[in-house]
């Protein structure tokens, strides 16, 4: 019985891959995104989810600034892993198989294999090697 609620798990976020992507976003179905991460609709085309990405519940993602008249990619390579209650900023990339600690605030590119945590969000651990959605492997 568990299987099946997985199952049916995994195919209710297909679905939500497949709305985002009808929105205009560019999202690799290959990536898992919670249904309570918030996602910026006001510059739909400048959101990139690479394949392997998992972004956690209450996460933000915004393609946009409103005060700076600012409307910027916000790029999430792949294996990259997005914590709960993260914000990423407009123009921002996180790079492959990075962390972004849960609660950070992510103004400026995360560099690839680092983790990365605070507001405003500094690396804390580099080097690491991740697998898909954001599994640290070299413990």
């Amino acid at each position: 019985m568990r299987v099946f609620f997985y199952k049916l798990r995994d195919f209710l976020l297909l679905g939500r891959i497949f709305w985002l992507r009808t929105r205009g976003c560019n999202i690799d179905y290959g990536a898992r995104i919670s249904y309570k991460a918030r996602i910026d609709f006001t510059n739909s085309k400048g959101v990139v989810i690479e394949k392997g990405v998992h972004i956690t519940f209450d996460s933000i993602l915004l393609t946009h600034d409103f005060t700076r008249r600012l409307w910027m990619d916000t790029v999430i390579k792949e294996n990259s892993f997005i914590g709960a209650g993260s914000i990423i900023m407009p123009g921002v990339t996180v790079g492959p198989q990075a962390i972004v600690a849960a609660g950070s605030v992510v103004t400026k590119d995360v560099p690839p294999n680092s983790i990365v945590a605070g507001n405003p969000a500094v690396v804390i651990k580099k080097d690491i090697v991740v697998g898909p959605l954001g599994r640290i492997l070299n413990r």
